[in-house]
């Protein structure tokens, strides 16, 4: 492109996993072969809540759309699965569509359609593009496919207490008067919030951040309390006890608004500093001081992450100290109370999102986090189709998840952006649009501002939307759900069809127009601060939560705990091929061990070193650091393992065990040892 082509800009919401769904400026021009593309993203500066900056991964996000290997055009694979290097040619989406879709019938006809698996998550939050688009599955009547690697048990934490997912306005933060980040790094993970937490900060706020680690969140808050991994509910019924004990209760609250109070109360009596210490790695005195805290200041904003939820109780440990605020009575003050995800405020009718009315009361069902298991032979599966995710990365086991991904037997079509690990692995590739290239509506979890994409670029090459390969394959199999069809105008239609206040005076018409819509909620929103959406209507304390230590206990033979948290510039593996970032990052995946650790392993820093857990190992780079605790180390960032020496994905160590509540991923809980590389295992 020349330096005096004319360039435009445009107006669009992020569609990837992230609380924020920024509000983006992107900026478009024409190359020199006459064809439009994206130049450069920034943020909105006119949004109220995006305020004209967009995150530090976000910004290179042309370098992605643009990026060299970009697959444009239906690939077919053409040499063995099991081949280091695959190779592809490509084909026209006639040929492509057709060969699927006879194969697909053919399972269908033979195996029937429990042979036939979706694997899919949030690479698009789009209602249409990561939704809506299940709703062809959901015709053929294939597995249900529970989306549990990230929020449900958080989710089913949250929803025993409170019901609904609401949160404190992000506009009311700065009236808090003290702010716990409760295992999340929001610097890095929920960029938005910190000018809010720097405002609260300047009114005179104080910020404590409690994680295993020090992390970007750690280093910007005013105390660092770091907290053994897995003991968050010890802690929080350890405030409890201090809550008690001191009289810092809003009995008139409580009264009112919860139920099962004296259940919880005789819960934390035994919580006292010095137990509560002993467990969580804290001093007595900071255990003192963060329940002195929470207990004296109004108001208290808790924001917590989902970082606690990945080990074996980790649904317990989010529900226990997400009660704190009904204890104090926060929720009836703006700033005050606890956020998981503003979620539940988006009260769209979604009966017929994804066919959602066609899913039957005995579907088989399969956790995603289950994707290894599922794979192989003896699960029956004859063919997946994966779509919004990288699982040859990001699933749990994900050398088991590799190793059935090449089965020869199997039929795997990606449809991608990018040539991840999982597409090189595909049977197909089928060349996905980006944010820019489909028009789609975005609710979020971080704010309450819901958001509308028109097609702002021409789609390269032959790349398609999601919802338009599966409407493709729908007329080649039959299927004649009139919901599959759905354009984005249909689904706009019957989204905002809810009737509820929230949505009132949004119509299609209105957000196509605006683009960013605010939800109709009321000023102040305090949604907790008479009761909540549960059964008996009040927040519900009991049953009261309960500490349990990991069962996968830290023993001679696997003496560290592995915690695999987000990287800086990286959202999961989206980023993972853009070598700018991955240099920022430092090159290559590092593992961040404790200078006792690394001592007792006969370590150094910048050594090589060989990482094993029970399922899986591989090798990283040390680097020796106060950072972490000893017991502990850390891997930030989902790497493509094409980044790694070994080529391998840390999640070759994690297993598939679930959470307590909701299924989930226990990615922290993956016990682990260290040695040299190049040690034989003994």
């Amino acid at each position: 492109m020349t330096a005096s082509a004319p360039t435009r800009d445009v107006l669009l919401t992020c569609p990837l996993d992230c609380p924020d769904a920024c509000r983006l400026r992107v900026t478009l021009g024409r190359g020199e072969d006459g064809k439009e593309r994206m130049l450069k993203v920034t943020g909105d500066a006119d949004h109220p809540y995006t305020r004209g900056f967009a995150c530090a991964k976000t910004v290179h996000y042309p370098a992605r759309a643009n990026h060299p290997d970009r697959p444009l055009y239906p690939l077919r694979r053409i040499n063995p699965k099991t081949d280091a290097e695959p190779v592809f040619e490509r084909v026209s989406w006639d040929a492509a569509l057709g060969d699927i879709a006879a194969r697909l019938r053919t399972l269908l006809d033979t195996r029937g359609p429990q042979s036939i698996l979706r694997y899919h998550y949030a690479g698009t939050m789009g209602l249409m593009e990561g939704a809506h688009v299940h709703a062809l599955f959901r015709a053929l009547g294939t597995p249900e496919l529970d989306e549990t690697i990230c929020a449900t048990a958080g989710t089913e934490a949250w929803a025993m207490g409170y019901g609904a997912r609401y949160a404190v306005d992000p506009a009311d933060v700065r009236h808090a008067r003290l702010i716990v980040l409760w295992g999340i790094n929001s610097l890095s993970t929920h960029s938005h919030l910190t000018p809010e937490l720097t405002a609260a900060r300047k009114a005179g706020a104080r910020i404590i951040c409690i994680d295993p680690y020090r992390n970007r969140s750690a280093a910007y808050a005013d105390t660092h309390l770091k907290l053994r991994p897995g003991s968050d509910t010890a802690l929080a019924l350890g405030v409890m006890h201090e809550l008690f004990a001191h009289g810092w209760t809003d009995n008139a609250y409580i009264a009112e608004a919860t139920q099962g109070v004296e259940e919880l109360r005789e819960a934390a009596r035994e919580w006292t500093p010095q137990r509560t210490a002993a467990t969580t790695g804290l001093s007595v005195a900071e255990v003192q001081d963060l329940a002195r805290a929470i207990g004296t200041t109004r108001p208290t904003y808790i924001r917590v992450g989902y970082g606690m939820t990945r080990h074996e109780y980790g649904g317990t440990n989010l529900r226990a100290v997400t009660l704190i605020p009904a204890l104090t009575g926060d929720w009836r003050v703006p700033g005050g109370g606890c956020v998981l995800s503003s979620s539940g405020a988006f009260k769209l009718n979604r009966t017929r999102l994804g066919a959602a009315h066609l899913i039957r009361e005995d579907a088989p069902h399969i956790n995603m986090n289950a994707f290894s298991d599922a794979l192989k032979p003896a699960a029956g599966l004859g063919a997946t189709l994966i779509y919004n995710c990288n699982p040859a990365v990001v699933a749990p086991d994900s050398g088991g998840v590799r190793a059935g991904l090449e089965r020869p037997d199997l039929l795997v079509v990606v449809l991608e952006q990018a040539m991840t690990e999982t597409a090189r692995l595909a049977d197909y590739v089928l060349p996905a649009t980006t944010f820019a290239e489909h028009a789609d509506v975005y609710t979020s979890y971080g704010h309450h501002w819901l958001g509308y994409n028109p097609a702002e670029l021409e789609a390269p090459g032959e790349t398609r939307p999601n919802s338009w390969v599966f409407q493709q394959l729908a007329r080649r199999l039959g299927v004649t759900e009139p919901s599959v069809y759905w354009s984005v105008d249909d689904l706009l239609e019957a989204v905002l069809d809810s009737g509820h206040p929230y949505l009132a005076g949004i119509t299609p018409e209105r957000l196509k127009a605006e683009g960013s819509v605010r939800l109709n909620l009321p000023t102040p929103f305090l949604p907790y601060a008479h009761g909540a959406e549960t059964p008996s209507g009040r927040v519900q304390l009991s049953p009261a939560p309960v500490h349990r230590e990991a069962q996968a206990a830290l023993n001679d033979a696997y003496p560290l705990r592995l915690l695999t948290p987000p990287a800086h510039h990286f959202l999961n593996s989206t980023y993972g091929n853009l070598p700018n970032l991955t240099r920022a990052e430092g090159g290559e995946p590092q593992m961040l061990i404790h200078p006792d650790d690394a001592q007792a392993a006969g370590l150094s820093d910048g050594d090589s070193a060989s990482l094993e857990s029970e399922v899986g190992r591989v090798q990283r780079r040390v680097r020796v650091t106060g950072a972490t605790q000893p017991g502990v180390v850390v891997v930030e960032g989902t790497w493509w393992g094409l980044s790694a020496p070994d080529g391998q994905s840390i999640n070759t160590l994690t297993a598939q065990t679930l959470t307590d509540l909701g299924g989930g991923s226990t990615f922290h809980n993956t016990r682990v040892r260290v040695r040299p590389a190049g040690t034989a295992v003994s």
